[in-house]
């Protein structure tokens, strides 16, 4: 069983988590001072469907380095599968043909 205080903890953040177009309106300086501080995002709703996600300068860097690892990554994973890789020790060979 969860405590309470974890409970409370995640309750609060979730409050803030979700909020209405018109609430972006009316309290954008204080979203962004907010989003500042907490470091997670914020989702915007338009007639109770989400629209946009906020979050702050941060974050959204922290996420788009992430995302450009993991494409790498990926990357990496397809030349494996493909058969389009050397050992190291014929990669280092070849490096040094080209001195």
């Amino acid at each position: 069983m969860k405590s309470s205080a974890s409970t409370r903890r995640r309750s609060a953040r979730n409050d803030f988590a979700i909020r209405p177009i018109s609430y972006l309106k009316a309290h954008a300086a204080e979203i962004v001072r907010t989003l500042g501080v907490r470091q997670e995002p914020l989702i915007i709703t338009q007639n109770g469907e989400a629209k946009v996600v906020m979050q702050d300068i941060d974050s959204y860097e922290n996420m788009q380095e992430t995302v450009a690892l993991l494409k790498v990554i990926a990357l990496g994973n397809r030349q494996i599968e493909a058969g389009e890789v050397q050992g190291a020790a014929d990669a280092i060979a070849r490096l040094r043909e080209r001195r």
